[in-house]
């Protein structure tokens, strides 16, 4: 059987942290930046962890 592929927007989106949890960025920051708070696009800034009920999926697509 040959070798499982890494989905390729998947491995631009994530990356695994060393305690082995799946680090993501926040949506809504590409445009219309105009029309947000500046409170806001502050909070937008920080990345975040991928939910306990994506995880698996998202293993997947990185074949992790």
């Amino acid at each position: 059987m040959p070798k499982m592929k890494t989905h390729s927007s998947a491995k631009k989106r994530f990356k695994i942290t060393g305690s082995g949890k799946i680090k993501r960025f926040q949506a809504k920051t590409s445009h219309m930046m105009r029309n947000k708070s500046k409170k806001t696009k502050l909070r937008l800034r920080d990345s975040s962890l991928v939910s306990t009920a994506d995880e698996k999926r998202v293993r997947a697509l990185l074949c992790k």
